[in-house]
Protein backbone atom coordinates (compact mmCIF):
# COMPACT_ATOMS: atom_id res chain seq x y z
CA UNK A 1 0.00 0.00 0.00
CA UNK A 2 1.91 3.62 -1.31
CA UNK A 3 1.42 6.66 0.66
CA UNK A 4 -0.19 7.88 -2.36
CA UNK A 5 -3.08 5.46 -1.98
CA UNK A 6 -3.50 6.50 1.22
CA UNK A 7 -3.25 10.06 0.64
CA UNK A 8 -6.42 9.34 -1.45
CA UNK A 9 -8.27 7.28 1.17
CA UNK A 10 -7.90 10.45 3.48
CA UNK A 11 -9.02 13.07 0.67
CA UNK A 12 -12.04 10.40 -0.31
CA UNK A 13 -13.19 10.75 3.46
CA UNK A 14 -12.55 14.56 3.38
CA UNK A 15 -15.40 14.38 0.39
CA UNK A 16 -17.84 12.47 2.73
CA UNK A 17 -17.48 14.91 5.44
CA UNK A 18 -18.06 18.10 3.37
CA UNK A 19 -20.78 16.30 1.35
CA UNK A 20 -22.62 15.49 4.70
CA UNK A 21 -21.80 18.74 6.03
CA UNK A 22 -23.76 19.83 2.64
CA UNK A 23 -26.61 17.65 2.99
CA UNK A 24 -30.04 19.05 2.26
CA UNK A 25 -33.54 17.70 3.55
CA UNK A 26 -36.81 18.41 2.33
CA UNK A 27 -39.33 19.74 5.13
CA UNK A 28 -43.01 20.58 3.97
CA UNK A 29 -43.77 23.63 5.38
CA UNK A 30 -46.05 24.52 8.35
CA UNK A 31 -49.50 24.74 7.02
CA UNK A 32 -51.51 27.18 9.61
CA UNK A 33 -50.95 30.71 10.41
CA UNK A 34 -52.00 32.74 13.32
CA UNK A 35 -53.42 36.24 12.02
CA UNK A 36 -51.52 39.30 12.76
CA UNK A 37 -48.39 37.36 13.54
CA UNK A 38 -45.98 36.21 11.02
CA UNK A 39 -45.50 33.17 9.08
CA UNK A 40 -42.31 31.59 7.11
CA UNK A 41 -43.89 29.76 3.64
CA UNK A 42 -41.57 26.44 3.16
CA UNK A 43 -40.16 25.58 0.40
CA UNK A 44 -37.81 23.21 -0.58
CA UNK A 45 -35.59 21.50 -3.33
CA UNK A 46 -32.61 19.19 -3.16
CA UNK A 47 -30.38 19.15 -6.04
CA UNK A 48 -29.90 15.20 -6.26
CA UNK A 49 -26.42 15.31 -7.46
CA UNK A 50 -24.76 17.75 -5.09
CA UNK A 51 -21.24 17.88 -7.39
CA UNK A 52 -22.81 19.58 -10.45
CA UNK A 53 -22.92 23.15 -10.72
CA UNK A 54 -26.48 24.95 -10.66
CA UNK A 55 -28.38 28.49 -10.51
CA UNK A 56 -31.93 28.70 -9.74
CA UNK A 57 -34.79 31.77 -9.36
CA UNK A 58 -37.89 31.45 -7.94
CA UNK A 59 -41.61 32.19 -8.25
CA UNK A 60 -44.06 32.07 -5.88
CA UNK A 61 -48.03 31.72 -6.62
CA UNK A 62 -51.26 32.52 -4.49
CA UNK A 63 -55.24 31.25 -5.26
CA UNK A 64 -57.00 32.87 -2.53
CA UNK A 65 -60.04 30.91 -1.30
CA UNK A 66 -63.06 30.74 -3.62
CA UNK A 67 -60.39 32.05 -6.17
CA UNK A 68 -60.04 30.16 -9.39
CA UNK A 69 -56.68 30.97 -10.89
CA UNK A 70 -53.26 31.48 -9.10
CA UNK A 71 -51.69 34.94 -9.41
CA UNK A 72 -47.78 35.44 -9.43
CA UNK A 73 -47.00 37.19 -6.28
CA UNK A 74 -43.18 37.30 -5.63
CA UNK A 75 -39.79 36.65 -7.63
CA UNK A 76 -36.37 35.89 -6.47
CA UNK A 77 -33.56 35.56 -9.01
CA UNK A 78 -29.67 36.76 -9.22
CA UNK A 79 -30.55 40.71 -8.95
CA UNK A 80 -32.74 39.83 -5.59
CA UNK A 81 -36.35 39.79 -4.41
CA UNK A 82 -39.34 41.55 -6.02
CA UNK A 83 -42.76 41.46 -5.12
CA UNK A 84 -45.19 40.91 -7.83
CA UNK A 85 -48.70 41.23 -6.61
CA UNK A 86 -49.96 44.18 -4.51
CA UNK A 87 -51.58 42.73 -1.72
CA UNK A 88 -47.80 41.34 -0.28
CA UNK A 89 -46.58 44.43 -1.05
CA UNK A 90 -43.92 45.23 2.07
CA UNK A 91 -45.00 42.02 3.79
CA UNK A 92 -43.26 39.35 2.37
CA UNK A 93 -39.25 38.98 2.77
CA UNK A 94 -36.97 36.11 1.29
CA UNK A 95 -36.36 33.71 4.03
CA UNK A 96 -34.43 30.61 1.39
CA UNK A 97 -30.56 30.44 0.30
CA UNK A 98 -27.91 33.22 1.09
CA UNK A 99 -25.42 34.21 -0.96
CA UNK A 100 -25.66 31.02 -3.40
CA UNK A 101 -27.15 31.05 -6.68
CA UNK A 102 -27.55 27.03 -6.17
CA UNK A 103 -31.20 27.95 -4.20
CA UNK A 104 -31.91 24.97 -2.72
CA UNK A 105 -34.36 26.46 0.16
CA UNK A 106 -36.94 29.27 -1.66
CA UNK A 107 -38.64 29.80 1.67
CA UNK A 108 -40.52 33.33 2.05
CA UNK A 109 -41.41 34.82 5.47
CA UNK A 110 -45.08 37.14 5.79
CA UNK A 111 -45.35 39.92 7.76
CA UNK A 112 -48.73 40.18 9.80
CA UNK A 113 -50.95 37.80 8.37
CA UNK A 114 -54.53 38.16 7.56
CA UNK A 115 -57.46 35.88 7.22
CA UNK A 116 -57.28 36.88 3.40
CA UNK A 117 -54.04 34.99 3.06
CA UNK A 118 -55.89 31.98 3.37
CA UNK A 119 -54.92 29.87 0.32
CA UNK A 120 -53.08 27.88 -1.93
CA UNK A 121 -49.41 28.77 -2.21
CA UNK A 122 -47.05 27.16 -5.10
CA UNK A 123 -43.63 27.99 -5.60
CA UNK A 124 -41.43 26.88 -8.85
CA UNK A 125 -37.44 26.49 -9.02
CA UNK A 126 -36.35 26.89 -12.39
CA UNK A 127 -33.03 25.40 -12.28
CA UNK A 128 -30.25 25.45 -14.73
CA UNK A 129 -27.68 22.18 -14.41
CA UNK A 130 -24.31 23.24 -15.88
CA UNK A 131 -22.69 20.31 -16.86
CA UNK A 132 -18.88 20.08 -18.87
CA UNK A 133 -20.26 20.12 -22.41
CA UNK A 134 -24.14 21.01 -22.05
CA UNK A 135 -26.67 22.69 -19.36
CA UNK A 136 -30.02 20.86 -18.66
CA UNK A 137 -33.09 23.12 -17.08
CA UNK A 138 -35.30 21.73 -14.91
CA UNK A 139 -38.60 23.09 -12.91
CA UNK A 140 -39.82 21.75 -9.48
CA UNK A 141 -42.48 23.03 -7.87
CA UNK A 142 -44.10 22.75 -4.16
CA UNK A 143 -47.76 23.60 -3.19
CA UNK A 144 -48.69 24.94 0.71
CA UNK A 145 -52.27 25.03 1.83
CA UNK A 146 -52.34 27.63 4.06
CA UNK A 147 -54.72 28.34 6.82
CA UNK A 148 -54.71 31.34 8.84
CA UNK A 149 -56.50 31.12 12.65
CA UNK A 150 -57.59 33.39 15.18
CA UNK A 151 -55.14 31.66 17.61
CA UNK A 152 -52.74 29.15 17.45
CA UNK A 153 -53.05 25.19 17.25
CA UNK A 154 -50.63 22.70 17.14
CA UNK A 155 -51.45 20.53 13.67
CA UNK A 156 -50.66 17.20 12.67
CA UNK A 157 -49.05 18.75 9.45
CA UNK A 158 -46.77 21.08 11.95
CA UNK A 159 -45.87 17.91 14.37
CA UNK A 160 -45.67 15.83 11.15
CA UNK A 161 -43.41 18.04 10.01
CA UNK A 162 -40.66 18.51 12.92
CA UNK A 163 -41.01 14.88 13.21
CA UNK A 164 -39.74 14.40 9.81
CA UNK A 165 -36.90 17.54 10.29
CA UNK A 166 -35.68 15.57 13.59
CA UNK A 167 -35.30 12.03 11.42
CA UNK A 168 -33.50 13.68 8.57
CA UNK A 169 -30.46 15.52 11.03
CA UNK A 170 -30.23 12.17 13.63
CA UNK A 171 -30.18 9.98 9.88
CA UNK A 172 -27.87 12.41 8.03
CA UNK A 173 -25.64 12.17 11.54
CA UNK A 174 -25.69 8.33 11.69
CA UNK A 175 -24.70 8.10 8.17
CA UNK A 176 -21.87 11.05 8.81
CA UNK A 177 -20.90 8.07 12.07
CA UNK A 178 -20.90 5.40 9.42
CA UNK A 179 -18.52 7.15 6.80
CA UNK A 180 -15.99 7.78 9.29
CA UNK A 181 -15.93 4.56 10.76
CA UNK A 182 -15.13 3.48 7.62
CA UNK A 183 -12.82 5.59 6.42
CA UNK A 184 -11.01 5.63 9.82
CA UNK A 185 -10.46 1.21 9.56
CA UNK A 186 -9.84 2.07 5.94
CA UNK A 187 -6.79 4.10 6.66
CA UNK A 188 -5.89 2.08 9.89
CA UNK A 189 -5.62 -1.08 7.54
CA UNK A 190 -3.67 0.93 4.81
CA UNK A 191 -1.54 2.57 7.53
CA UNK A 192 -0.89 -1.16 9.01
CA UNK A 193 -0.09 -2.46 5.69
CA UNK A 194 2.25 0.02 5.03
CA UNK A 195 4.17 -0.52 8.03
CA UNK A 196 4.38 -4.16 7.04
CA UNK A 197 5.19 -3.59 3.59
CA UNK A 198 7.73 -1.41 4.73
CA UNK A 199 9.45 -3.86 7.22
CA UNK A 200 9.46 -6.56 4.45
CA UNK A 201 11.34 -4.29 1.89
CA UNK A 202 14.19 -3.84 4.93
CA UNK A 203 13.95 -7.13 5.71
CA UNK A 204 14.87 -7.96 2.43
CA UNK A 205 17.14 -5.28 1.55
CA UNK A 206 19.14 -6.30 5.17
CA UNK A 207 18.94 -9.79 3.72
CA UNK A 208 20.53 -9.14 0.13
CA UNK A 209 23.05 -7.36 1.86
CA UNK A 210 23.81 -9.91 4.19
CA UNK A 211 23.92 -12.40 1.48
CA UNK A 212 26.32 -10.00 -0.58
CA UNK A 213 28.55 -9.83 2.39
CA UNK A 214 28.65 -13.68 2.75
CA UNK A 215 29.55 -14.31 -1.20
CA UNK A 216 32.59 -11.55 -0.79
CA UNK A 217 33.82 -13.33 2.42
CA UNK A 218 33.55 -16.93 0.76
CA UNK A 219 35.60 -15.53 -2.47
CA UNK A 220 38.54 -14.53 -0.13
Amino acid sequence: MSAVRLLLLSLLCALFVSLSHGACAEVDSDTEAVAGKGFKLGCISCKMRPEVEASATVDWYFKAKGEADFAHIYNYDEEGQHVVDERFEDRVDWSGSKQSQDIQDASIYLFNVTFNDSGTYRCFFHRLLTYEFYEYQTVVSKVVHLTVVAKATRGTASIVSEVMMYVSIIGLQAWLYIEMVYCYRKISAAGEEALRESANAEYLAIASESKDNCGVQVAE
